[in-house]
């Protein structure tokens, strides 16, 4: 089978020695899914598309789907234990799965349209009210990992390129907050990367969520990916877009802003990093 790669994927994870290897495997992985679930595929989406293929298909009763396919990445391990947690409420909903090829068969939202076309004022609006509706915390004998095994591994990244960035001082202030805010005992299950692109307009609802990377820990952190997502707004202000944000959520103000802070403090990447460190001096004096 001959599938397409679209080029935000093969530029993505695709520059990988083990992204690209998985490249290789998905004409087989599509095929399998295709025959097992009785599906016409479609050509792949290219928005989002850095670390799945995700494409449009027919079911064989002749109802829209969404076939993906996910790289098998340590924060995308239980993409399905947290779409079957939720149970379409306020995430797409799961058809089937196949865990072996991190194969899903999703619901089609219709038209699905992104949340990234509407204002940022109006996304603030819908991500609040999707995260206040995720968070519930599931049985504690769950398949799901705390937070701070994921900040371990992003410490853990970041510690390798500490010399790249202009401010260490700063990066190791950001990384011990790492270590302390992702202590918290708080057993909310989260879905960590929650931003307008991974937020779809749909019949079921007016707004649905795709893509959870879920942990359970601190709602605070759930809180960043939005406000990194409007670094505008955040550098013009960023004391007010905090406030108001943690304000939507009914979450702590001074941990959001400390989670913000550290995320900036320890991210960016290469001519990035100067940036995005500027803009975590910004938010922590606030």
């Amino acid at each position: 089978m001959t599938i397409k790669i679209p080029h935000t994927l093969s530029a993505g994870i695709g520059r990988t020695k083990e992204g690209a290897a998985w490249i290789a495997t998905l004409a087989h992985h599509v095929s399998d899914a295709s025959t097992r679930w009785g599906l016409a595929v479609a050509a792949p989406f290219i928005e989002e598309a850095s670390c799945s293929w995700v494409a449009p298909c027919q079911q064989s009763n002749g109802a829209p789907a969404v076939l993906k396919i996910s790289f098998p990445s340590p924060e995308a391990l239980h993409e399905i234990d947290g779409l079957v947690f939720w149970n379409a409420d306020p995430t797409v909903r799961l058809i089937a799965a196949d865990k072996p090829s991190n194969a899903m068969l999703l619901e089609q939202c219709q038209p699905g349209t992104s949340l990234r076309a509407c204002p940022e004022p109006e996304q603030d609006d819908v991500i609040a009210s999707i995260l206040r509706a995720l968070w519930r915390s599931p049985d504690p004998q769950s398949v799901f990992r705390p937070l701070s095994d994921m900040m371990a591994l992003w410490a853990k990244e970041a510690e390798t390129t500490l010399s790249l960035r202009p401010d260490q001082r700063l990066a190791l202030e950001g990384l011990q907050l790492y270590r302390e805010l992702s202590s918290s005992t708080d057993t909310t299950l989260l879905a960590t990367d929650l931003h307008a692109g991974n937020v779809l307009k749909a019949r079921r609802a007016p707004w649905l969520m795709i893509d959870p990377k879920p942990y359970i820990g601190d709602p605070c952190y759930d809180a960043t990916q939005h406000l990194l997502n409007c670094r505008g707004r955040l550098a013009e202000n960023s004391q007010k877009m905090i406030s108001d944000f943690a304000n939507q959520l009914g979450v702590d103000v001074h941990r959001v802003r400390a989670w913000t802070f550290a995320r900036l403090a320890v991210g960016g990447s290469g001519d990035d990093f100067e940036q995005t460190q500027q803009l975590a001096r910004a938010v922590s004096l606030s």
